[in-house]
């Protein structure tokens, strides 16, 4: 795997790095998503339920996403609320969040066979081996496993796991999140049980303030075009993926603020339900009050299966 992202302070990091994503920038990447015409071009037939693979252009710019009807999903018992598109979208915005870049650029939208998720395709390096990098330590893998921590991913298989060109990782698949109940199922258990560091329990905070319930607004007024986040009465704040992430020092007082409180709790709505949203909020006030990564329940398998 390329060297160029490990060799470059985390606070640094691009939210979207182009070599992973033909050549496109984070902005980029959701002007085209949000604007571009969508034609399918294949299918992934190892995924459980419809997903398409797309050539998307708007203006002379090409890409390609992924593309998930809802209509092409399967109904499953035990997340009988909402759809697998509305918690890949709230995972998307839980990302984005953190600063961490963990999941591509994505957005719910109409698409030749209805309303879905699209997301960023991102190209991967085939030479790296899955089952040697889940066992790793990679810091990379450390952001990703507290993130399956705050949403409750139920399905972190190896495969899950995009290593770019750049480097980079990222974290895709995460339609079964969000569960009220504890139901985390991971490859990545290497840091169970172990100490939050500073900077992690700082992202755990801008997280709760950011779901804080105090900034609710109606629905109708949640956001702006390609900012997820944002609702049009909102002031312009500095871009999550540009906020202090981990390794950085300790915020100063010229540190940007936090995000308008409620403002990510507002993007949720719609997406998640209100019952989701405070079990969101509870996991990261327990993560808060225990200062550990979570070790596995006896009430529920800890590995997805098949892993990969």
């Amino acid at each position: 795997m390329s060297e160029s992202v490990s060799g470059v302070a985390p606070s640094e990091r691009p939210p979207l790095e182009p070599t992973d994503a033909g050549g496109l920038d984070a902005a980029g990447a959701l002007a085209l998503l949000c604007a571009g015409a969508i034609t399918v071009t294949g299918r992934l037939v190892d995924a459980s339920n419809a997903t398409l693979y797309c050539e998307i252009s708007h203006d002379g710019v090409v890409g390609h996403c992924v593309y998930k009807p809802v209509r092409g999903e399967r109904a499953l018992w035990d997340f009988p609320d909402g759809t697998l598109a509305g918690r890949e979208q709230a995972a998307y915005l839980v990302s984005e969040a953190t600063g961490a870049g963990i999941v591509p650029p994505t957005v719910l939208r109409d698409g030749p066979f209805g309303a879905g998720m699209v997301q960023l395709w991102i190209d991967t390096d085939e030479t790296v081996d899955l089952v040697a990098l889940t066992r790793s330590d990679d810091p990379q893998l450390r952001a990703i496993a507290l993130f399956d921590a705050v949403v409750n991913n139920a399905d972190r298989k190896g495969s899950h796991l995009l290593p770019g060109p750049s480097g980079r990782i990222y974290g895709i698949d995460h339609g079964v999140t969000f569960h009220t109940e504890n139901k985390l199922r991971t490859l990545l258990w290497t840091w169970r049980g172990q100490r939050l560091r500073a900077d992690e329990l700082e992202l755990l905070t801008r997280l709760r303030v950011a779901l804080s319930a105090s900034g609710t607004e109606p629905p109708g007024q949640r956001r702006r075009d390609n900012d997820p986040l944002a609702s049009p009465e909102a002031p312009e704040t500095e871009p999550y993926s540009q906020r202090r992430r981990d390794n950085d020092p300790p915020a100063s007082p010229e540190a940007p603020e936090a995000e308008p409180p409620g403002r990510l709790a507002t993007a949720l709505v719609g997406l998640l339900t209100q019952t989701e949203i405070e079990s969101l909020r509870a996991r990261i006030e327990r993560l808060l009050t225990e200062r550990r990564f979570p070790v596995p329940s006896g009430d529920w398998p800890p590995i997805p299966w098949p892993p990969f």
